[in-house]
């Protein structure tokens, strides 16, 4: 692929949201993955509630310094919480579509493509979750499992591109990584920080408050995003959960004891150990320069 078409596919990709953390060596990491697997051009938004140390901070710089991506980074003088930053960050962002990819999460090859174009196959598809290894609803190999994986991302994002794109309804988007669409966020009202924390419990809330309004919580099967730990809520975001959708926790154990999406996991199994790792099919997956 040509500079200039690499930049016409970046320029029409989602902004990607990265939410710093205090996990500096997960923080590197994730900026590495995202530097391997998004087109060169992509924006990506580095948005510190406050939480980077004087490390951090110099990882975030020396990366600025050498990215291909457009990369941006801010940092408040102070904390407001994690809802509330993230919530401050896609009102910045208007009605567009914006992926939020979790700091210590490591994206593989292509997800944000994947990504793209699960949102533009159904209108109704408000979030899109890509698998992970730790994503509770949307995880592999097991559903509501974190397994550490050996598999090379580049393999796990062939494999994934390779599965027939049918998108089924998650229970709520999960947080290693999600695609909203900008539009049905607006139609819903945002997140909710006055009632909630963490990130966590606000996207489920988002979620919920989306479905009842005719959206969809879709997984996006032709993506993968690698995560070392699931989110977790802060103090008092659950029962605040429960009390406002109290048919949730039901909801979840249903989805995970049922496992609707076991067929799915299953073709991923199959495509994954059919892959030959000398596949010539592998440069489809890296970067145009």
């Amino acid at each position: 692929m040509n500079p200039a078409a690499s930049s016409l596919r970046a320029a029409n990709l989602p902004v990607v949201l990265v939410p710093v953390g205090v996990d500096e060596d997960a923080l590197d990491a994730c900026l590495a993955a995202l530097d391997a697997g998004t087109p060169a051009g992509t924006r990506v938004w580095l948005a510190d509630d406050a939480q980077a140390g004087p490390r951090g901070t110099a990882i975030i710089e020396a990366w600025l310094a050498r990215t291909p991506l457009q990369a941006a980074h801010t940092r408040r003088a102070s904390p407001i919480g994690e809802a509330a930053h993230i919530d401050e960050a896609l009102r910045a962002c208007g009605d567009g579509d914006v992926a939020i990819l979790a700091s210590d999460a490591r994206p593989a090859p292509g997800w944000l493509q994947q990504l793209a174009d699960c949102l533009a196959r159904d209108a109704a598809i408000a979030t899109a979750t890509p698998w992970s290894n730790a994503g509770e609803a949307a995880s592999w190999p097991r559903i509501g499992e974190i397994v550490a994986l050996g598999e090379e991302a580049s393999r796990l994002a062939r494999a994934c591109a390779q599965l027939p794109a049918q998108h089924p309804e998650l229970p709520a988007a999960v947080g290693h990584a999600v695609l909203i669409r900008g539009s049905a966020r607006k139609r819903a009202g945002g997140l909710d920080p006055s009632s909630y924390r963490s990130w966590y419990a606000a996207l489920i809330d988002l979620s919920l408050r989306l479905s009842g309004l005719g959206w969809r919580n879709a997984l996006c099967e032709t993506g993968f995003v690698l995560r070392d730990a699931e989110g977790a809520p802060c103090d008092g975001d659950m029962d605040r959960l429960s009390v406002r959708w109290p048919a949730w926790h039901a909801r979840l154990a249903n989805f995970l004891m049922d496992d609707p999406i076991r067929a799915l996991r299953g073709q991923l199994d199959a495509r994954l150990a059919a892959l030959d790792s000398g596949s010539p099919q592998q440069d489809l997956f890296a970067r145009a320069p």
